[in-house]
């Protein structure tokens, strides 16, 4: 490489590096209930770089609301977020007194460091650890979650064999524990009863995710959004009649 050769290259990665942090932004997300004595927010940071994804897609906007709004629920629990990316839900979670542990594919990096960021962020002590569904590293053995969350994780058909086989684990590893999803309801709906079935799992609650929405958050967003909570078939998910607070 010559000397014109490396000044080019150079130039690349400088504009690359300019490119990348225009490309990021921190948004804001608040919670809050009528006495508004608990309320918070959680900054989030996002990369608006295609090839990244890292978005709060409206399915993380309405978990975390569910979050929110059961929280004693969520008080002194372990809980694990899978395919986390940006990690919202996640980190309602351990704002309101959860063990959490976020998650994404071990071979996403530039997420990984990401959550680890916004952690910092927002001075929260969450682990953040990867991990790939279907693959079965030695860390996955020590997670036992009471609560684990998942918000837009059914996008990819042909990932639906590994999530599931990687969730009926976790679920199996900490009896009474309990998936609680988002998800749009895409074609590939009928993909996920079919692997529910196979895998032994059973929907025991389903609600239009728009429901739970207070009307300044619901008007910002658009899809067909559902909430399912799962768990293991024979098994009933824990829930006190205080869990849901609004």
């Amino acid at each position: 490489m010559n000397e014109t050769d490396a000044s080019n290259h150079s130039q690349e990665e400088d504009d690359d590096k300019k490119s990348d942090k225009c490309m990021k932004t921190i948004s804001r997300h608040f919670f809050s209930d009528e006495s508004e004595k608990s309320s918070f927010s959680i900054s989030v940071i996002e990369n608006m770089k295609e090839d990244y994804g890292l978005f709060v897609w409206p399915c993380s906007i309405i978990l975390a609301e569910y979050v929110w709004q059961q929280r004693f629920r969520f008080s002194r629990v372990s809980v694990v977020e899978l395919g986390a990316g940006t990690s919202l839900p996640g980190l309602v979670a351990a704002k309101v007194g959860s063990d959490v542990t976020l998650t994404d594919d071990s071979d996403r990096t530039e997420v990984s460091e990401n959550m680890k960021r916004v952690c910092e962020l927002n001075k929260l002590n969450c682990k953040v650890m990867g991990l790939t569904w279907g693959v079965w590293d030695a860390s996955v053995f020590d997670l036992h979650p009471k609560i684990i969350l998942g918000a837009d994780v059914f996008y990819d058909t042909s990932a639906f064999d590994d999530l599931f086989a990687t969730l009926t684990f976790l679920l199996q590893n900490s009896p009474g524990s309990v998936f609680i999803t988002t998800y749009h309801n895409r074609s590939g709906h009928h993909l996920i009863e079919f692997l529910m079935i196979k895998w032994g799992l059973k929907c025991v609650k389903l609600l239009d995710g728009f429901s739970i929405l207070p009307p300044d958050k619901a008007s910002g967003l658009s899809g067909n959004i559902q909430l399912a909570e799962i768990v293991l078939s024979g098994e009933v998910a824990e829930e006190t009649s205080s869990s849901m607070v609004r």
